[in-house]
């Protein structure tokens, strides 16, 4: 799906589809973490498969600085087991599961009202 360039200074998810998602032009193949954060880049994130994940996935995301984490789970929505999530409760960091197309879209919203927020995107399912 394409989607349309908002006027913003944070990275902006242009297109996304089955195992690929474009960040301001550049397209990637892998898991990634996309933030709204000043200076951020796109960062690969080592999660592969749902499946995979562990809580140390999550908790290489409390230092960020992102009050809201999307979780995108690839083609469907799955939710992390509660444990995974300490870290980034303790912080204060909220954490929304979604499939990784609603987490994309829901990015840019956010993104472009000003919100520190991060998507942790599970490219392959």
């Amino acid at each position: 799906m394409k989607l349309q360039p908002d006027k913003s200074n944070n990275l902006t998810i242009n297109a996304y589809g089955e195992g690929w998602i474009e960040v301001n032009g550049q397209a990637f193949t892998h898991s990634l973490l996309v933030s709204s954060l000043p200076g951020a880049i796109p960062q690969p994130w080592s999660v592969t498969r749902f499946e995979d994940l562990t809580g140390a996935d999550f908790d290489a995301l409390v230092g960020s600085g992102a009050e809201l984490v999307l979780f995108g789970t690839g083609p469907r929505l799955r939710f992390p087991p509660a444990a995974f999530l300490q870290g980034l409760m303790a912080r204060g960091i909220g954490l929304e599961s979604m499939d990784t197309a609603a987490a994309c879209r829901t990015y840019n919203i956010l993104a472009s009202e000003g919100r520190k927020v991060m998507a942790a995107l599970i490219l392959n399912p």
